[in-house]
């Protein structure tokens, strides 16, 4: 079976990158910008940097720092209105994933109108949208390479998925230097995100050799450096792997689709504010235990990329430590369960039913190597929490 692979035209990799910003947006034919971005961003004096890169090149920009995380569609109007009303030629989107995700919708509506629901998974974004180059400030989301945003629609808490070639930005700018300042949760959450990327991509039901070979490098990459990268936040060789790693990983699911556990986290996120990365690391062990035994020679090749097992360990044994190690990195990295975190028991139970029809409806546990019906996918809630 063939596979569809969709990327970026331009990729500006490593230490140094940002400095190419101007460079890359007259490579995309951009003399006007929209700078999309955050309040922490702009307190870091990054957002006066990168416009002061453009500017050197010639290129006029304002911006729109009022981003939120886990980004609404009442959140990104005023930066459609800004974009249309500005006579913008490009978008550049400078912070996490709730930032390039929030940086693809409005490039997204600005070009072809319309509401959000109007591009949800089952409709699939074909049509361009204002050219985007997209700088990554967190290792995790992938969202810099990928085709996928997700916004909620703050009428009924649903995360729309949106999905389609048009949504791939035009261009990523690759700097791990950018990660440096990054919060040691906020790191945390991002690096088991991409992480599930890469496990997700190599068990899903769309995966090929291609995307493989994207997921397996990014365990690799991701797995030994996760730790280090939180606790010792001025590595600077553990941030570098840990954001090429989550770039794979994005490209590798971007590809491959995601599968139950993103399938299951998107509500948990939408219901109860739990960041995306951490209400990922909630289920990734419970989900993975499911999951194995429709596919253990696959979760098998996952613990032996993460260096957990060799070549000479059993598919059972490694399957084994991988469990083990999905869990303990929770407890190493101080991931909450959902009563830690404040969610209340009742509250959640009445919402299962709710939850699970929204994770179904995004077809991503379709892809997952074994696929549950609400039932067993209630169950898996009940497990999670």
């Amino acid at each position: 079976m063939s596979q569809a692979i969709v990327l970026p035209k331009l990729l500006q990799v490593g230490q140094g990158a940002l400095n190419t910003v101007g460079e890359v947006a007259i490579q995309l034919g951009c003399r006007r910008i929209l700078i999309v971005s955050d309040p922490v961003m702009q307190s870091l004096g990054q957002v006066e940097r990168v416009q002061q890169i453009l500017d050197d090149a010639g290129i006029e920009t304002e911006t729109f720092t009022d981003t939120i995380p886990e980004p609404t569609e009442v959140s990104i109007l005023p930066a459609v209105t800004q974009a249309i009303d500005g006579h913008y030629d490009g978008v550049v989107a400078l912070g996490g994933g709730s930032v390039i995700d929030s940086a693809k919708a409005i490039a997204l509506l600005a070009k072809s109108q319309g509401r959000i629901r109007d591009y949800s998974v089952p409709n699939v974004v074909t049509m361009p949208i204002m050219p985007l180059i997209a700088i990554p400030t967190t290792a995790g989301t992938g969202s810099e390479v990928t085709k996928v945003t997700i916004i909620t629609d703050e009428s009924n808490d649903e995360k729309l998925l949106c999905m389609g070639p048009g949504l791939i930005p035009a261009a990523a700018v690759i700097d791990f230097e950018l990660t440096m300042t990054a919060p040691a949760r906020i790191t945390a959450d991002t690096g088991i995100d991409a992480l599930t990327h890469a496990i997700e991509a190599y068990v899903s039901g769309k995966a090929g050799l291609f995307t493989d070979q994207q997921a397996l490098t990014a365990m690799k990459l991701i797995a030994p450096n996760l730790r280090e990268a939180v606790n010792n936040p001025e590595n600077k060789h553990a941030k570098e792997q840990m954001m090429l790693g989550a770039t794979l990983a994005g490209i590798a699911f971007s590809n491959a689709s995601v599968a139950l556990v993103h399938g299951m986290s998107r509500p948990i996120g939408a219901h109860f504010h739990v960041p995306h990365g951490m209400s990922n690391a909630m289920l990734l062990p419970t989900v993975t235990e499911y999951s194995i035994p429709a596919a253990k020679a696959r979760y098998a090749e996952c613990a032996r990329a993460m260096e957990l097992a060799d070549a000479g360990i059993s598919d059972d044994q490694a399957v084994e430590r991988l469990l083990k190690e999905l869990k303990q990195l929770n407890v190493d990295l101080g991931v909450p369960s959902m009563a830690e975190f404040g969610i209340d028991h009742q509250t959640y139970l009445n919402c299962l039913e709710t939850m699970a029809e929204q994770a179904l409806a995004s077809g991503s546990p379709n892809n997952n190597p074994r696929v549950p019906d609400k039932t067993a996918m209630i169950a898996l809630y009940k497990a999670a929490w």
